[in-house]
């Protein structure tokens, strides 16, 4: 394919029209992207009557299943964006994550739903690194909060939509088709994954079709794509230091000291997975997330040696480790909220789920939607001289506000107050997303962008998606009460400010000592 011409960055550059098309194909992605993956949610209590699982369980399918191979996967799929075609890497993934957002719908126990979940989440590994990297090189710095931040309304307006259509689709299937007659069997919450997965692979084909930017660009110091095979090796290389148990023969490739390193490490996580499954049960929750963070610390001890550039931006920077892990716990809360949300509004308030669909999913997406679409465009503002702390600030104050309505929506007994408490909510958590993808992307150079946002899902995905709809759900389940699993959630607020504050104090401090 033509490649977008190349425009060497001045901080006046026109942007162009075709950038402002693939910001809207990318859009739909990222749309389709969170359809798939917010499915679950409103087809909580059919999947749960259905398959006999409690809310842990519910919470390891939306989060854990899902987080940890999204976040294992992202790893080497986001070094593998450095390398190659992104829109041909965006358009696999895609056609692989429909793929298995379809087979969801044959699944016929939990075991069954997990694997699939598993599946989409390798797959959907491909969007952010890609999409953030694809971006970066359609827009110049003065536009790229912005441009991410309308790609990322995709990720509320996508949640949002799926309410309305699992629960449109699963209505419609049960009432035409009794239980006795249904089609092959199939439930209406089955029927709706296979409706919803199936279009994903046309839009794959639409995604190829887009012109793959010079990568660099606006930095003056483009950086050509690998060919194929090369891209591919280095490709089965990186699983080799992520992907269990292949990391043992990476480990033992680089020497016996690393090796013995890397083992250690396996036997301790494997002892507090062991020790956490014994005294909290659902071990399957605890061997994901144990082989999460496993992958994780191979990944960093690899990276150490074989690419200290990338290794000092993503594991040595203050600034962007704090951001990753003040990011991930905000996650947690909010990943929380997304998976039970609609079940506390149908639970607390008596709701119905088509009320739930249009109504709670038509706020959080809309106010979900503006909040990141705003934070961005005030990043852009605020960040317009180089000013990356400001930027990490809006991810502090918006973060800080959103607990005000979040408090509201957990303790009113009033279901109109509920409802006028999701815009709040949704508006000023997602407004940090906005902040915090447009500091990442303008802290890290050209050639590690797509390598940093991969690292900067791994904290949104392990402490945010794998911890966070299964934390809230066992607690739930331990007290009988959704609403105190959801409130103890509220808890980690205090330890991401923390990370957050760090971030900022080091970003700022190197921004006085430059002199900007």
């Amino acid at each position: 394919m033509d490649e977008v011409a190349r425009d060497p960055g001045a901080i006046g550059a026109r942007v162009e029209g075709y950038s402002w098309y693939a910001l809207g194909v990318l859009v739909l992605v990222c749309l389709l992207n969170f359809v798939d993956r917010q499915l679950l949610t409103i087809l909580a209590v059919d999947i749960k009557r259905d398959l006999a699982i409690d809310d842990g369980q519910f919470g390891f399918l939306y989060g854990t299943a899902f987080g940890v191979f999204y976040a294992l996967f992202g790893i080497p799929l986001g070094k593998l964006a450095d390398r190659y075609a992104r829109t041909r890497l965006l358009a696999i993934g895609l056609a692989l994550w429909s793929g298995m957002t379809a087979l969801s719908g044959l699944s016929r126990s939990f075991v069954q739903l997990g694997a699939a979940r598993i599946g989409v989440g390798v797959g959907e590994a491909t969007a952010g690194p890609c999409a953030y990297s694809l971006l970066a090189d359609y827009f110049p710095p003065r536009r790229r909060a912005t441009a991410i931040a309308i790609y990322s309304a995709g990720v509320y307006l996508g949640g949002g939509v799926s309410l309305y259509l699992g629960t449109s689709i699963a209505s419609a299937w049960n009432n035409a088709f009794p239980i006795s007659e249904r089609p092959f069997g199939l439930a209406g919450w089955q029927a709706a994954f296979l409706a919803v997965g199936i279009p994903g692979l046309l839009l794959s084909a639409w995604v190829r079709s887009l012109r793959e930017p010079v990568r660099g660009r606006y930095e003056g110091t483009p950086h050509p794509n690998q060919p194929g095979r090369q891209a591919l090796r280095a490709f089965v290389a990186d699983l080799g230091t992520i992907v269990p148990p292949f990391t043992l023969f990476a480990a033992a490739r680089r020497g016996r000291a690393s090796l013995v390193s890397n083992l250690i490490a396996l036997a301790l996580v494997a002892a507090a997975a062991t020790l956490a499954s014994l005294l909290l049960g659902d071990p399957l929750q605890w061997i994901a997330l144990g082989t999460g963070v496993y992958a994780i610390i191979s990944w960093a001890s690899s990276l150490r040696l074989s690419d200290p550039a990338a290794y000092q931006v993503i594991w040595k920077s203050p600034t962007i480790v704090g951001l990753n892990i003040g990011y991930g716990l905000l996650s947690a809360v909010s990943y929380a909220s997304a998976a039970f949300g609609p079940l506390f509004a149908m639970q607390y308030h008596a709701i119905s789920p088509t009320a739930v669909a249009l109504v709670v999913g038509g706020s959080a997406a809309a106010g979900g939607a503006l909040g990141v679409v705003t934070g961005g465009a005030l990043g852009d503002r605020v960040g317009a001289n180089g000013s990356n702390s400001r930027r990490i600030l809006i991810v502090i104050v918006a973060s800080a506000l959103s607990l005000v309505p979040n408090l509201v929506s957990l303790l009113t007994g009033s279901s109109t107050v509920f409802l006028l408490s999701v815009f709040p909510m949704w508006f000023l958590m997602s407004a940090g997303l906005g902040g915090a993808s447009g500091a990442m992307v303008n802290l890290v150079p050209p050639s590690l962008r797509a390598t940093a946002t991969a690292a900067f899902f791994l904290g949104a995905t392990i402490l945010g998606l794998a911890l966070g709809p299964y934390s809230a759900g066992r607690i739930s389940t331990e007290f009988a009460s959704l609403r105190v699993g959801l409130g103890a959630m509220l808890l980690l607020l205090i330890p991401a400010f923390v990370a957050l504050g760090i971030a900022w104090r080091s970003c700022y401090r190197q921004e006085q000592a430059r002199g900007a």
